[in-house]
């Protein structure tokens, strides 16, 4: 049935993935399965730190899963933590909208933008509540995702993205 899942297949058992809603998983098996009354489909089954979810292979761009970001690929991503924060939107409504629609993206690059600009805004006034729950939940991503490329502990990865944070232009 499935002569060219080769070509449907971005991921292999083994890999870290990203889920835009659920965060960082591990891909344990791809197989095929029928849920409820739909035709069977090939899926990608991944472990997340508290559950299991199969995404169908055909799906995996359309909902956004990518690959953990790559340990050669951190040090671009040093600089932009570093870097100027963008300024953000002085009307909490507007702000909220685009840090959530910059968020959308999925990419660890706008995880990394979120978590300097949103950590920057606080240095200058205290955050609101949307913003700080923004904040917390980004950098919870950014410090699994962090860990993980980098082959460190959680503590390793946040000690170094704080570090960098600091040294903001």
């Amino acid at each position: 049935m499935w002569q060219n899942k080769e070509l449907l297949i971005e991921f292999k058992v083994g890999d870290f993935i990203v889920h835009p809603v659920y965060g960082l998983g591990h891909l344990v098996k791809i197989e095929e399965r029928q849920f409820s009354e739909m035709r069977a489909r090939l899926y990608y089954q991944i472990t997340l730190p508290n559950s299991t979810v199969w995404i169908p292979v055909e799906a995996r761009v359309t909902i956004g899963l990518r690959l953990v970001t790559a340990r050669g690929d951190l040090d671009q991503y040093r600089d932009l933590l570093k870097s100027r924060p963008v300024p953000l939107h002085k009307d909490y409504k507007r702000r909220h909208l685009e840090l959530v629609s910059r968020l959308n993206q999925g990419s660890f690059q706008v995880v990394c933008e979120v978590v300097r600009d949103l950590t920057a805004w606080g240095w200058r006034k205290p955050l609101n509540r949307a913003d700080a729950v923004t904040l917390k939940k980004t950098q919870e991503s950014l410090y699994q995702e962090w860990a993980t490329a980098a082959g460190v502990s959680i503590a390793e990865a946040i000690k170094e993205i704080k570090s960098l944070l600091q040294t903001t232009q």
